[in-house]
């Protein structure tokens, strides 16, 4: 609704308040832009409208600091994020997301507790929004796992799924720079759906693997192409936005049919829908637990679909300045810009 998205925006606004005011307006228009209809594909309600509020804080978590702080908090806000309820200290939740998963806190004793909790507006704090989920064990992401992006590189269909991994010091926020590190000449962009592990688990079936997840997220896989993979392609710092919450799998059950996209200065790059993935998460799941220990906060990104740089005729890659969106329906949008490394 008209409503919600206004509450939206005044939410995203409060996380970029660092921003100078330029950049904080650019945000914010960019952020008006909504998908053509035709392309979002209607998702049924997990709750009953009668008993759903979009100003009541759900499993929708994040991690943010307060102005003149230093230490992390964790929230939770409302689908439309004029709310926002803090965990880390008026509940026996953890203080950081990492140790909340750990924790495996009952979700629905969470939502009950909610209501003798202090629910507060975002427009009346401030505070810096800082990466739902920090200092994961495991980052493992899947090569070509989208038919779009397959079609555009001109390559078959894979049998099996390939992997790479990222550092974890890789990882930022959804609102903060991505470093265009002065050896890296050919950064490009990728938009995925991140999947966040709730359980430990080795050898799981398909069929069983969503048990093992605690929820969803956007992340950006940023990889510097003309440098060795190896030595960091993947991995340098700031190449790993994710955000800008983490959404419990309660409130998001099936992850087949979500439209994603991505921007390059209000251009749209990458346009595609999760139902075009090749392997789906609990494939993905299954098969790296064949082969290694899954853990609490491990992180999967599931993919990214066409329209990346490299793929672009003429190639097109970022570079300082610039700024790119990121969205996937459900999950929010993020908004990183590029920056000089010596800035």
């Amino acid at each position: 609704t008209d409503g919600a998205m206004r509450n939206l925006v005044t939410f995203m606004r409060k996380f970029s308040y660092r921003a100078p005011q330029v950049e904080r307006n650019l945000i914010q228009q960019l952020r008006l832009f909504h998908p053509n209809v035709n392309i979002i594909s209607p998702v049924p309600a997990l709750i009953p409208a009668s008993e759903r509020r979009l100003s009541d804080p759900k499993c929708r978590f994040m991690q943010y600091r307060r102005c003149n702080e230093t230490f992390k908090r964790l929230g939770m806000v409302s689908e439309d994020g004029s709310k926002l309820v803090e965990l880390s200290s008026l509940s026996c939740a953890a203080p950081n997301m990492q140790d909340f998963i750990q924790q495996r806190y009952c979700m629905d004793s969470l939502l009950d507790s909610v209501q003798y909790m202090k629910v507060e507006d975002v427009d009346s704090i401030e505070f810096h929004l800082l990466p739902p989920l920090d200092s994961p064990g495991k980052i493992i992401a899947v090569d070509c796992n989208y038919r779009d992006h397959c079609d555009d590189l001109h390559i078959s269909i894979p049998r099996e799924p390939t992997f790479h991994v990222k550092f974890a010091t890789s990882i930022t926020g959804a609102l903060d720079c991505i470093r265009a590190h002065s050896v890296a000449k050919h950064i490009d962009y990728g938009c995925h759906l991140a999947v966040v592990i709730g359980k430990r688990c080795r050898d799981v079936k398909p069929k069983e693997a969503m048990n093992y997840v605690f929820g969803f997220m956007v992340a950006q896989d940023i990889v510097a192409r003309d440098w060795n993979v190896l030595l960091g392609g993947y991995s340098m710092d700031t190449f790993c936005p994710v955000g800008p919450i983490i959404v419990h799998r309660c409130h998001l059950p099936d992850v087949s049919n979500l439209w994603m996209r991505t921007l390059v200065n209000g251009e749209l790059r990458q346009t595609s829908n999760t139902y075009n993935m090749i392997f789906k998460p609990d494939f993905l799941i299954h098969r790296l637990s064949q082969h290694l220990t899954l853990c609490p906060g491990d992180i999967i990104l599931t993919g990214t679909p066409a329209g990346t740089g490299a793929s672009r005729k003429p190639t097109s890659f970022l570079k300082p300045g610039d700024l790119v969106e990121t969205e996937i329906q459900n999950l929010g949008k993020m908004c990183n810009k590029v920056i000089n490394p010596f800035v």
